[in-house]
């Protein structure tokens, strides 16, 4: 497992979760549910990005 201080992945869910809320702000006057949806999707890439790049420093 890499060292704690040199992997940053878990900082892409809380990246990827204020990119969907910033999204979810240009939605939240034609629909409250697409700012709740776009918010889900930041997690779910954060997620993704988070497992890809843990995978990539395990690799090295």
């Amino acid at each position: 497992m890499a060292n704690k201080k040199d992997d940053k992945s878990t900082w892409a869910i809380g990246g990827m979760t204020l990119v969907g809320l910033g999204a979810g702000l240009i939605f939240i006057q034609s629909s409250p549910i697409l700012m709740v949806a776009s918010i889900l999707i930041g997690i779910g890439l954060g997620l993704v990005i988070t497992s890809l790049i843990s995978n990539r420093h395990q690799g090295m």
